[in-house]
């Protein structure tokens, strides 16, 4: 069962719809699965739609964060969850790039325990920005 992890902790998984992966224009899904390969401008975003999950590979790989920023910039304003291997330094540009959570394995939460990801949970407290604005 995987672990969904937000600013206040980790959480167990409460998205009870089903998942569609980038559907024919004629479709209305509530929740997408997308590729991090995926370019985010065919990505149809529709009323109906609540929720979008994208799947990172590869904890080096930041086409994701790319992915949730260009879908918030376009106007998405439902759920935007990231999957996948993520590690808990990732947290903070995952929530400034627009995600609005992450979902993780229960090996990586044993690994890498609810603390950890806490400890970055203030990711908008804590930016270089402001701080040199001090």
């Amino acid at each position: 069962m995987p672990v969904i992890v937000t600013d206040s902790g980790f959480q167990s998984d409460d998205w009870v719809g089903d998942y569609c992966k980038p559907c024919d224009p004629g479709s209305n899904p509530q929740a997408l699965d997308l590729s991090s390969d995926i370019d985010p401008d065919t990505v149809l975003l529709h009323s109906n739609l609540q929720m979008i999950r994208v799947n990172i590979h590869n904890f080096a790989d930041g086409r994701g964060f790319t992915i949730a920023r260009q879908l918030r910039l376009r106007g998405f304003k439902g759920r935007l969850r990231a999957r996948g291997n993520l590690i808990s330094d990732q947290y903070t540009m995952a929530r400034r790039s627009g995600f609005d959570e992450i979902e993780i394995t229960d090996e990586l939460a044993k690994r890498q325990t609810e603390s950890e990801w806490l400890f970055r949970s203030k990711w908008k407290e804590n930016d270089y920005q402001s701080l040199l604005r001090g």
